[in-house]
Protein backbone atom coordinates (compact mmCIF):
# COMPACT_ATOMS: atom_id res chain seq x y z
CA UNK A 1 0.00 0.00 0.00
CA UNK A 2 1.15 3.61 -0.42
CA UNK A 3 0.99 6.59 1.84
CA UNK A 4 1.68 10.29 1.45
CA UNK A 5 5.17 11.39 2.30
CA UNK A 6 5.06 12.31 6.00
CA UNK A 7 6.64 15.33 7.60
CA UNK A 8 9.86 14.34 9.34
CA UNK A 9 8.81 15.90 12.65
CA UNK A 10 5.45 14.16 12.69
CA UNK A 11 7.05 10.82 11.80
CA UNK A 12 9.59 11.21 14.61
CA UNK A 13 6.93 12.06 17.21
CA UNK A 14 4.79 9.13 16.07
CA UNK A 15 7.72 6.75 16.40
CA UNK A 16 8.73 8.16 19.79
CA UNK A 17 5.31 7.87 21.44
CA UNK A 18 4.50 4.44 20.02
CA UNK A 19 7.95 3.23 21.10
CA UNK A 20 7.49 4.52 24.65
CA UNK A 21 4.09 2.83 24.93
CA UNK A 22 5.49 -0.42 23.55
CA UNK A 23 8.37 -0.36 26.05
CA UNK A 24 6.02 0.08 28.98
CA UNK A 25 3.55 -2.64 28.02
CA UNK A 26 6.42 -5.07 27.39
CA UNK A 27 7.88 -4.20 30.78
CA UNK A 28 4.54 -4.86 32.48
CA UNK A 29 4.01 -8.15 30.63
CA UNK A 30 7.54 -9.39 31.43
CA UNK A 31 7.78 -8.28 35.06
CA UNK A 32 6.16 -11.40 36.51
CA UNK A 33 8.45 -13.75 34.57
CA UNK A 34 11.53 -11.83 35.77
CA UNK A 35 10.36 -11.81 39.39
CA UNK A 36 9.00 -15.38 39.28
CA UNK A 37 11.59 -16.87 41.68
CA UNK A 38 10.89 -14.19 44.32
CA UNK A 39 7.11 -14.30 43.89
CA UNK A 40 7.03 -18.12 43.93
CA UNK A 41 9.15 -18.28 47.09
CA UNK A 42 6.94 -15.75 48.87
CA UNK A 43 3.65 -17.33 47.83
CA UNK A 44 4.83 -20.94 48.12
CA UNK A 45 4.03 -21.91 44.52
CA UNK A 46 6.16 -23.45 41.77
CA UNK A 47 8.13 -21.06 39.51
CA UNK A 48 7.03 -23.23 36.58
CA UNK A 49 3.57 -21.66 36.94
CA UNK A 50 5.01 -18.60 35.22
CA UNK A 51 4.24 -20.46 32.00
CA UNK A 52 0.55 -20.59 32.89
CA UNK A 53 0.55 -16.91 33.92
CA UNK A 54 2.22 -15.83 30.68
CA UNK A 55 -0.17 -18.03 28.72
CA UNK A 56 -3.16 -16.29 30.32
CA UNK A 57 -1.66 -12.89 29.50
CA UNK A 58 -1.68 -13.82 25.86
CA UNK A 59 -5.16 -15.31 25.96
CA UNK A 60 -6.29 -11.82 26.88
CA UNK A 61 -3.92 -10.33 24.30
CA UNK A 62 -5.20 -12.54 21.48
CA UNK A 63 -8.84 -11.67 22.14
CA UNK A 64 -8.21 -7.95 22.57
CA UNK A 65 -5.96 -7.84 19.48
CA UNK A 66 -8.74 -9.27 17.33
CA UNK A 67 -11.29 -6.83 18.77
CA UNK A 68 -9.01 -3.79 18.57
CA UNK A 69 -9.70 -2.70 14.99
CA UNK A 70 -13.16 -1.22 15.53
CA UNK A 71 -12.06 0.52 18.74
CA UNK A 72 -9.06 2.08 16.96
CA UNK A 73 -11.31 3.41 14.18
CA UNK A 74 -13.87 4.77 16.64
CA UNK A 75 -11.66 6.19 19.41
CA UNK A 76 -8.25 6.63 17.75
CA UNK A 77 -4.91 4.87 18.14
CA UNK A 78 -3.61 7.05 20.97
CA UNK A 79 -6.77 6.78 23.07
CA UNK A 80 -6.77 3.00 22.67
CA UNK A 81 -3.06 2.93 23.59
CA UNK A 82 -3.68 5.02 26.72
CA UNK A 83 -6.43 2.65 27.81
CA UNK A 84 -4.12 -0.30 27.19
CA UNK A 85 -1.33 1.18 29.30
CA UNK A 86 -3.74 1.71 32.19
CA UNK A 87 -5.06 -1.85 31.84
CA UNK A 88 -1.50 -3.20 32.07
CA UNK A 89 -0.85 -1.09 35.17
CA UNK A 90 -4.10 -2.26 36.76
CA UNK A 91 -3.47 -5.91 35.95
CA UNK A 92 0.02 -5.94 37.36
CA UNK A 93 -1.24 -4.35 40.58
CA UNK A 94 -3.43 -7.42 41.14
CA UNK A 95 -0.34 -9.34 42.23
CA UNK A 96 0.86 -7.19 45.15
CA UNK A 97 -2.56 -5.92 46.24
CA UNK A 98 -4.44 -9.18 45.73
CA UNK A 99 -1.91 -11.31 47.62
CA UNK A 100 -1.24 -9.11 50.65
CA UNK A 101 -0.78 -11.27 53.70
CA UNK A 102 -0.74 -14.38 51.55
CA UNK A 103 2.69 -16.01 52.03
CA UNK A 104 2.14 -19.74 51.82
CA UNK A 105 -1.25 -19.23 50.24
CA UNK A 106 -0.63 -22.18 48.01
CA UNK A 107 -0.69 -24.56 51.00
CA UNK A 108 -4.42 -24.63 51.69
CA UNK A 109 -7.17 -25.47 49.21
CA UNK A 110 -9.12 -22.26 49.85
CA UNK A 111 -6.03 -20.07 49.83
CA UNK A 112 -4.78 -21.75 46.70
CA UNK A 113 -8.05 -21.14 44.86
CA UNK A 114 -8.09 -17.48 45.90
CA UNK A 115 -4.49 -17.02 44.83
CA UNK A 116 -5.17 -18.69 41.50
CA UNK A 117 -8.13 -16.37 40.89
CA UNK A 118 -6.06 -13.28 41.66
CA UNK A 119 -3.20 -14.35 39.40
CA UNK A 120 -5.52 -15.37 36.56
CA UNK A 121 -7.46 -12.10 36.72
CA UNK A 122 -4.29 -10.03 36.76
CA UNK A 123 -2.83 -11.94 33.82
CA UNK A 124 -5.98 -11.55 31.70
CA UNK A 125 -6.21 -7.80 32.42
CA UNK A 126 -2.54 -7.31 31.49
CA UNK A 127 -3.22 -9.25 28.30
CA UNK A 128 -6.21 -7.10 27.39
CA UNK A 129 -3.90 -4.10 27.66
CA UNK A 130 -1.02 -5.69 25.77
CA UNK A 131 -2.95 -7.09 22.79
CA UNK A 132 -4.10 -3.95 20.89
CA UNK A 133 -0.81 -2.04 21.19
CA UNK A 134 0.74 -3.37 17.98
CA UNK A 135 -2.42 -2.76 15.94
CA UNK A 136 -2.79 0.77 17.34
CA UNK A 137 0.83 1.69 16.63
CA UNK A 138 0.64 0.20 13.12
CA UNK A 139 -2.37 2.41 12.41
CA UNK A 140 -0.23 5.45 13.28
CA UNK A 141 3.04 4.38 11.68
CA UNK A 142 1.67 3.22 8.33
CA UNK A 143 0.41 6.82 7.85
CA UNK A 144 3.59 8.55 9.05
CA UNK A 145 6.56 6.30 8.17
CA UNK A 146 8.49 7.03 4.95
CA UNK A 147 7.64 4.24 2.48
CA UNK A 148 11.30 3.44 1.79
CA UNK A 149 11.94 2.99 5.52
CA UNK A 150 8.80 1.07 6.43
CA UNK A 151 10.52 -2.09 7.74
CA UNK A 152 13.10 -0.05 9.65
CA UNK A 153 10.46 2.19 11.25
CA UNK A 154 8.35 -0.74 12.35
CA UNK A 155 11.47 -2.53 13.58
CA UNK A 156 12.58 0.45 15.65
CA UNK A 157 9.11 0.67 17.21
CA UNK A 158 9.16 -3.06 17.89
CA UNK A 159 12.45 -2.70 19.74
CA UNK A 160 10.13 -1.58 22.51
CA UNK A 161 9.31 -5.22 23.23
CA UNK A 162 12.90 -6.37 23.95
CA UNK A 163 13.73 -2.96 25.42
CA UNK A 164 10.91 -3.30 27.92
CA UNK A 165 11.95 -6.85 28.75
CA UNK A 166 15.61 -5.79 29.01
CA UNK A 167 14.61 -3.01 31.38
CA UNK A 168 12.68 -5.54 33.44
CA UNK A 169 15.66 -7.91 33.55
CA UNK A 170 18.11 -5.15 34.44
CA UNK A 171 16.10 -3.14 36.97
CA UNK A 172 13.47 -5.32 38.61
CA UNK A 173 15.63 -8.02 40.26
CA UNK A 174 17.78 -5.41 42.01
CA UNK A 175 14.74 -3.44 43.09
CA UNK A 176 13.07 -6.61 44.36
CA UNK A 177 16.14 -7.48 46.43
CA UNK A 178 16.28 -3.96 47.86
CA UNK A 179 12.57 -3.18 48.31
CA UNK A 180 10.68 -6.45 47.90
CA UNK A 181 8.72 -7.63 44.87
CA UNK A 182 5.46 -5.92 45.86
CA UNK A 183 6.84 -2.33 45.98
CA UNK A 184 8.73 -3.05 42.77
CA UNK A 185 5.54 -3.98 40.91
CA UNK A 186 3.71 -1.00 42.40
CA UNK A 187 6.44 1.28 40.98
CA UNK A 188 5.90 -0.27 37.54
CA UNK A 189 2.18 0.53 37.78
CA UNK A 190 2.87 4.19 38.65
CA UNK A 191 5.16 4.44 35.61
CA UNK A 192 2.22 3.35 33.44
CA UNK A 193 0.08 6.21 34.71
CA UNK A 194 2.84 8.67 33.76
CA UNK A 195 3.13 7.22 30.24
CA UNK A 196 -0.63 7.54 29.68
CA UNK A 197 -0.55 11.21 30.75
CA UNK A 198 2.36 12.02 28.41
CA UNK A 199 0.62 10.34 25.46
CA UNK A 200 -2.33 12.72 25.76
CA UNK A 201 -0.29 15.53 24.17
CA UNK A 202 -0.13 13.63 20.87
CA UNK A 203 -3.78 12.66 20.61
CA UNK A 204 -5.00 15.67 18.65
CA UNK A 205 -2.50 14.92 15.89
CA UNK A 206 -2.65 11.15 15.63
CA UNK A 207 -6.31 10.55 16.45
CA UNK A 208 -7.58 13.14 13.96
CA UNK A 209 -8.83 10.35 11.67
CA UNK A 210 -11.01 8.68 14.30
CA UNK A 211 -14.65 8.09 13.44
CA UNK A 212 -16.76 8.36 16.63
CA UNK A 213 -19.86 7.22 14.75
CA UNK A 214 -18.30 3.84 13.93
CA UNK A 215 -20.44 1.04 15.34
CA UNK A 216 -18.96 -1.76 17.39
CA UNK A 217 -20.28 -5.17 16.40
CA UNK A 218 -19.28 -8.80 16.15
CA UNK A 219 -19.26 -8.56 12.35
CA UNK A 220 -16.84 -5.63 12.47
CA UNK A 221 -14.63 -7.58 14.84
CA UNK A 222 -14.48 -10.69 12.65
CA UNK A 223 -14.13 -8.93 9.27
CA UNK A 224 -10.36 -8.27 9.52
CA UNK A 225 -9.73 -11.91 10.43
CA UNK A 226 -11.60 -12.99 7.31
CA UNK A 227 -9.40 -10.64 5.29
CA UNK A 228 -6.27 -12.28 6.67
CA UNK A 229 -7.54 -15.83 6.15
CA UNK A 230 -8.51 -15.06 2.54
CA UNK A 231 -5.11 -13.64 1.59
CA UNK A 232 -2.28 -16.12 0.96
CA UNK A 233 0.45 -13.64 1.83
CA UNK A 234 -1.20 -12.37 5.00
CA UNK A 235 -1.99 -15.82 6.39
CA UNK A 236 1.58 -16.95 5.72
CA UNK A 237 2.92 -13.95 7.60
CA UNK A 238 0.49 -14.54 10.46
CA UNK A 239 1.47 -18.22 10.82
CA UNK A 240 5.14 -17.28 10.73
CA UNK A 241 4.46 -14.83 13.55
CA UNK A 242 2.61 -17.55 15.47
CA UNK A 243 5.59 -19.92 15.31
CA UNK A 244 8.32 -17.37 15.99
CA UNK A 245 6.37 -15.68 18.79
CA UNK A 246 6.06 -19.00 20.62
CA UNK A 247 9.84 -19.44 20.62
CA UNK A 248 10.39 -15.79 21.54
CA UNK A 249 8.08 -15.93 24.53
CA UNK A 250 9.55 -19.18 25.80
CA UNK A 251 12.98 -17.54 25.73
CA UNK A 252 11.71 -14.45 27.54
CA UNK A 253 9.58 -16.39 30.04
CA UNK A 254 11.90 -19.24 31.00
CA UNK A 255 15.48 -18.07 30.59
CA UNK A 256 15.63 -16.53 34.08
CA UNK A 257 13.93 -19.51 35.74
CA UNK A 258 16.13 -21.98 33.82
CA UNK A 259 19.35 -20.28 34.86
CA UNK A 260 18.27 -19.58 38.46
CA UNK A 261 16.43 -22.80 39.30
CA UNK A 262 18.01 -25.25 36.88
CA UNK A 263 21.64 -24.10 36.95
CA UNK A 264 21.80 -22.38 40.33
CA UNK A 265 22.75 -18.94 39.01
CA UNK A 266 21.78 -15.92 41.11
CA UNK A 267 18.62 -14.01 40.24
CA UNK A 268 20.69 -10.96 39.30
CA UNK A 269 22.96 -13.04 37.02
CA UNK A 270 19.94 -14.70 35.40
CA UNK A 271 18.31 -11.30 34.95
CA UNK A 272 21.49 -10.07 33.25
CA UNK A 273 21.26 -12.96 30.75
CA UNK A 274 17.70 -11.93 29.90
CA UNK A 275 18.83 -8.34 29.53
CA UNK A 276 21.61 -9.38 27.15
CA UNK A 277 19.14 -11.44 25.09
CA UNK A 278 16.79 -8.49 24.83
CA UNK A 279 19.56 -6.06 23.95
CA UNK A 280 20.43 -8.51 21.18
CA UNK A 281 16.78 -8.34 20.14
CA UNK A 282 16.88 -4.55 20.07
CA UNK A 283 19.96 -4.51 17.85
CA UNK A 284 18.58 -7.31 15.71
CA UNK A 285 15.26 -5.61 15.06
CA UNK A 286 16.94 -2.45 13.84
CA UNK A 287 19.55 -4.25 11.73
CA UNK A 288 17.14 -6.76 10.18
CA UNK A 289 14.66 -3.96 9.39
CA UNK A 290 17.33 -1.95 7.54
CA UNK A 291 18.58 -5.04 5.72
CA UNK A 292 15.04 -6.04 4.67
CA UNK A 293 14.40 -2.52 3.33
CA UNK A 294 17.47 -2.42 1.11
CA UNK A 295 19.36 -5.69 0.69
CA UNK A 296 17.53 -8.96 1.47
CA UNK A 297 13.87 -9.66 0.59
CA UNK A 298 11.75 -9.71 3.77
CA UNK A 299 10.61 -13.32 3.30
CA UNK A 300 14.20 -14.51 2.92
CA UNK A 301 15.17 -12.46 5.95
CA UNK A 302 12.44 -14.07 8.03
CA UNK A 303 13.51 -17.55 6.92
CA UNK A 304 17.14 -17.00 7.87
CA UNK A 305 16.13 -15.65 11.27
CA UNK A 306 14.01 -18.74 12.00
CA UNK A 307 16.90 -21.09 11.24
CA UNK A 308 19.35 -19.05 13.32
CA UNK A 309 17.03 -18.82 16.33
CA UNK A 310 16.41 -22.57 16.19
CA UNK A 311 20.13 -23.27 16.34
CA UNK A 312 20.49 -20.89 19.29
CA UNK A 313 17.67 -22.69 21.11
CA UNK A 314 19.58 -25.94 20.71
CA UNK A 315 22.70 -24.26 22.14
CA UNK A 316 20.72 -22.93 25.12
CA UNK A 317 19.46 -26.45 25.82
CA UNK A 318 23.10 -27.53 26.36
CA UNK A 319 23.84 -24.93 29.05
CA UNK A 320 25.39 -26.50 32.15
CA UNK A 321 28.09 -25.85 34.74
CA UNK A 322 30.85 -26.19 32.12
CA UNK A 323 29.62 -23.13 30.24
CA UNK A 324 31.48 -19.95 31.13
CA UNK A 325 29.52 -16.75 31.68
CA UNK A 326 30.98 -15.10 28.58
CA UNK A 327 30.04 -17.96 26.25
CA UNK A 328 26.58 -18.23 27.77
CA UNK A 329 25.91 -14.52 27.42
CA UNK A 330 27.11 -14.63 23.80
CA UNK A 331 24.58 -17.34 22.96
CA UNK A 332 21.87 -15.36 24.76
CA UNK A 333 22.73 -12.25 22.72
CA UNK A 334 22.53 -14.11 19.39
CA UNK A 335 19.40 -15.98 20.49
CA UNK A 336 17.76 -12.67 21.34
CA UNK A 337 18.94 -11.06 18.12
CA UNK A 338 17.19 -13.73 16.07
CA UNK A 339 14.28 -15.08 18.13
CA UNK A 340 13.27 -11.55 19.17
CA UNK A 341 14.57 -9.67 16.12
CA UNK A 342 12.06 -10.89 13.50
CA UNK A 343 9.02 -8.93 14.58
CA UNK A 344 9.48 -5.58 12.86
CA UNK A 345 10.12 -7.16 9.45
CA UNK A 346 7.02 -9.33 9.76
CA UNK A 347 4.76 -6.50 10.96
CA UNK A 348 5.89 -4.10 8.25
CA UNK A 349 4.90 -6.68 5.64
CA UNK A 350 1.50 -7.25 7.25
CA UNK A 351 0.86 -3.48 7.18
CA UNK A 352 2.21 -3.16 3.63
CA UNK A 353 -0.07 -5.92 2.29
CA UNK A 354 -3.18 -4.84 4.21
CA UNK A 355 -5.98 -3.20 2.20
CA UNK A 356 -5.79 0.59 2.17
CA UNK A 357 -6.93 2.13 5.46
CA UNK A 358 -7.05 -1.24 7.24
CA UNK A 359 -3.48 -1.57 8.52
CA UNK A 360 -4.53 -1.37 12.17
CA UNK A 361 -7.44 -3.79 11.99
CA UNK A 362 -5.61 -6.31 9.77
CA UNK A 363 -2.54 -6.14 12.01
CA UNK A 364 -4.82 -6.84 14.96
CA UNK A 365 -6.33 -9.86 13.21
CA UNK A 366 -2.89 -11.18 12.23
CA UNK A 367 -1.86 -10.53 15.82
CA UNK A 368 -4.70 -12.76 17.00
CA UNK A 369 -3.11 -15.64 15.08
CA UNK A 370 0.37 -14.69 16.26
CA UNK A 371 -0.79 -14.57 19.88
CA UNK A 372 -2.16 -18.09 19.51
CA UNK A 373 1.45 -19.28 19.41
CA UNK A 374 2.25 -17.21 22.45
CA UNK A 375 -0.76 -18.59 24.35
CA UNK A 376 0.17 -22.19 23.57
CA UNK A 377 3.95 -21.84 23.77
CA UNK A 378 4.75 -21.05 27.43
CA UNK A 379 2.23 -23.52 28.94
CA UNK A 380 3.47 -26.25 26.58
CA UNK A 381 7.04 -25.40 27.55
CA UNK A 382 6.04 -25.61 31.22
CA UNK A 383 4.33 -28.96 30.59
CA UNK A 384 7.44 -30.35 28.89
CA UNK A 385 9.60 -29.10 31.77
CA UNK A 386 7.26 -30.63 34.33
CA UNK A 387 7.00 -34.02 32.62
CA UNK A 388 10.70 -34.38 31.84
CA UNK A 389 12.08 -32.50 34.84
CA UNK A 390 14.21 -30.37 32.52
CA UNK A 391 13.90 -27.02 30.80
CA UNK A 392 16.27 -28.25 28.09
CA UNK A 393 13.57 -30.28 26.34
CA UNK A 394 11.42 -27.18 25.94
CA UNK A 395 14.20 -25.14 24.36
CA UNK A 396 15.02 -27.99 21.96
CA UNK A 397 11.36 -28.49 21.00
CA UNK A 398 10.69 -24.86 20.19
CA UNK A 399 14.03 -24.56 18.44
CA UNK A 400 12.87 -27.32 16.11
CA UNK A 401 9.66 -25.42 15.33
CA UNK A 402 11.59 -22.26 14.44
CA UNK A 403 13.99 -24.22 12.24
CA UNK A 404 11.12 -25.86 10.38
CA UNK A 405 9.31 -22.56 9.79
CA UNK A 406 12.49 -20.86 8.61
CA UNK A 407 13.21 -23.67 6.19
CA UNK A 408 9.64 -23.46 4.82
CA UNK A 409 9.96 -19.72 4.24
CA UNK A 410 13.21 -20.16 2.32
CA UNK A 411 11.87 -23.10 0.30
CA UNK A 412 8.76 -21.14 -0.79
CA UNK A 413 10.25 -17.67 -1.16
CA UNK A 414 10.04 -17.73 -4.96
CA UNK A 415 6.34 -18.55 -5.06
Amino acid sequence: MTTATPRAGTAAVALAITLAIQIYTALAATATAVLAPEIARDLAVSPKLVGVFVGLIYVGAAISSLASGAFIVRHGSIRVSQACVLLCATGILALPLGTLGAPGAGAGAGGGAALAAVLATGALVIGCGYGPITAASSHVLVRTAPPNRMALTFSIKQTGVPAGAALAGAALPGLAVALGWRPTIEAVAVLGLAIAVVAQATRATFDADRRPQERLSLAATIAPLRTVLADRTLIGLALTGCTYAATQMCLMSFLVVFLAEGLGRSLVAAGLALTVANVGGIVGRIVWGAVADHFVPPRTMLGLLGIASGLCAYATATFDATWGSGAMLTVCAVFGGTAIGWNGVQLSQVARHAPHGQAGSVTGAAGFITFTGVVVGPPLFALLAGVTGSYRVGFAAFGTLSLACGAWLLATRGR
